[in-house]
């Protein structure tokens, strides 16, 4: 049994219908956006902005298929107070992770140039 993907392709070839240049668009853009709503969920300063990062990032992810990533962000949107100001710090390492992974993996999907 292979390990599951960390991107569904299936399921972004469901909304790019084969098109190689739409769906290296797409992954481009995610890729692109990923990262900035990671950076912008390290940085919340308040329950509102961590909520905020961690519901678009799920979006983000969940759009491609990048099923991990998505769960772990849809966990992290549960995680308001300061009392949870240690599961924040450990879901944003596995949350992280998983962004690089579905990078790499969004590089090794691209049609080569």
């Amino acid at each position: 049994m292979q390990p599951q993907a960390v991107i569904d392709v299936d399921h972004l070839e469901k909304y790019v219908n084969g098109d190689d240049e739409l769906r290296d668009e797409v992954l481009e853009l995610y890729v692109e956006r990923a990262s900035y709503l990671g950076e912008r969920l390290e940085a919340a300063q308040t329950d509102e902005a961590w909520k905020d990062a961690a519901h678009a990032l799920k979006g983000t992810a969940r759009g491609v298929g990048a099923w991990a990533l998505g769960d772990l962000c849809q966990d992290a949107e549960k995680l308001l107070s300061a009392q949870n100001a240690e599961r924040r710090a450990a879901i944003i390492i596995e949350i992280r992770r998983e962004i690089h992974a579905a990078a790499a993996h969004a590089q090794a999907l691209k049609s080569p140039s």
